[in-house]
């Protein structure tokens, strides 16, 4: 992967396996946008509860040419079912970002 990746955990020692899941995750985002020129992964261990357990929120803050785009998922007990649903929303929009600058969307003329 040429896209420079910046992790961070907060609130929970860093895990080899979860690490290695967001490299693979991120470089596979290449594959919607071929020229991403960063990003930076955040993931978060929220305040623990009494019933619920661990909770996990993933962001994700990706830069492309003339777009910022910020992904936030939360909430889950699992910290692979966050990463990859925050993966797959970046994928949707980084594919659609790359479809507007293709030229691939019709923009509608204003009367």
């Amino acid at each position: 992967m040429q896209t420079p990746l910046q992790i961070t955990f907060r609130n929970f020692p860093p895990s080899d396996a979860v690490e290695a899941r967001i490299r693979a995750k991120a470089a596979k985002l290449e594959e919607f946008h071929p020229r991403i020129m960063s990003c930076h992964v955040v993931v978060e261990e929220l305040d623990r509860h009494q019933k619920q357990g661990r909770q996990f929120t993933v962001r994700l803050d990706i830069r492309v040419s003339g777009h910022e785009i910020a992904i936030d998922r939360d909430h889950h007990e699992d910290i692979y079912v966050a990463l990859r649903d925050a993966f797959n929303a970046a994928g949707r929009k980084l594919e659609e970002v790359a479809r507007t600058q293709r030229g691939d969307v019709k923009a509608h003329s204003t009367p």
